[in-house]
């Protein structure tokens, strides 16, 4: 039978409602990233319970906190933030980020380390917690694979085989997904449970259209960040990937990695942009309300499922 699994518990796919695919609800990225960058420390765990709350009352019902190991996350952090909001369902993810995130040990650990580690996450819990990881999560620099990226990849595929877990992947600027695809196939990996984060730095529809004929997901996750461009443009390219056939294939998310984008930090658009303001935009759009719900429902359940 088909689960998404949560953080405490595996829950049937048509209990996920609207859902976000690609927030973060803490993190802690390494010292040499924060000291020149402070504003992506989201580590006030009340503050981000607050921000959970705006989500739940705007209509969310699940969401996938992203952060990866390399990146800060915290199983201890997360349970406290579910226990202070338990109507959403939180999906944590296992796996890394970016090499150059990377600590020695990942350099060091074997292949076969790096997938027991994650298989662990997966089916006993999280850095000795219950608290389990429902999501593997790869990445890749901009323009190019790292030996030890390619190592944390193929880890995180030989575990997607064993276990059937869904794959969300951080494309650098929106590169190398074609590149991600051939190490992920080579490993037997069903593209069809793959998404893959950032499309929408790279609004190249056939690049695009490439990915989405392999039968992968893939995720805008820019949304309500106008320093990255308009909302017209990655608009634009839904409607034409939607023309092209794709509708089924295709997630939004807002990457909420930043404390200038939580309201309870004083900063903005906030969880509940998408669920109280980028929905109306998409029906003055020309969205239909069946459309949205198979991007934000249909679409998200059945990518999470396993």
């Amino acid at each position: 039978m088909a689960k998404i699994r949560t953080l405490f518990k595996d829950i049937s796919p048509n209990e996920a409602g609207f859902t976000l695919v690609h927030e973060h609800l803490y993190s802690h990225p390494p010292l040499w990233k924060i000291s020149g960058d402070p504003d992506l420390l989201l580590d006030d765990v009340e503050k981000n319970a607050q921000e959970l709350k705006l989500f739940h009352k705007a209509g969310g019902k699940t969401i996938v906190d992203a952060t990866t190991i390399d990146y800060g996350r915290s199983a201890k952090a997360l349970i406290e933030i579910a226990n202070k909001v338990p109507e959403v369902n939180i999906i944590s993810v296992t796996g890394f980020n970016l090499g150059s995130y990377y600590e020695p040990w990942v350099y060091e650990y074997s292949l076969d380390d790096i997938v027991e580690l994650l298989k662990r996450d997966i089916t006993v819990g999280m850095e000795g917690t219950n608290a389990r990881s429902g999501l593997l999560k790869i990445g890749t620099s901009y323009n190019y694979i790292m030996k030890v990226e390619e190592k944390t990849l193929r880890a995180a595929a030989k575990v997607h085989v064993e276990l059937g877990t869904p794959i969300v992947s951080h494309t650098t600027l929106g590169t190398m997904a074609h590149e991600q695809i051939e190490l992920l196939l080579d490993e037997g990996v069903d593209l069809g449970k793959v998404a893959f984060y950032h499309m929408d730095h790279n609004l190249d529809f056939w690049y695009q259209k490439k990915i989405l004929e392999k039968g992968a997901y893939i995720v805008y996750d820019c949304t309500g960040k106008i320093k990255y461009g308009p909302e017209e443009w990655r608009i634009n390219m839904l409607k034409r990937l939607i023309k092209a056939g794709f509708l089924e294939q295709l997630m939004i998310a807002g990457d909420t990695a930043r404390r200038s984008y939580y309201k309870s930090y004083g900063g903005g658009p906030g969880l509940d942009y998408i669920p109280t303001k980028y929905i109306n935009r998409l029906r003055e759009e020309g969205f239909t309300q069946e459309m949205i719900d198979i991007i934000f429902i249909e679409n998200t359940k059945r990518f999470l499922s396993w």
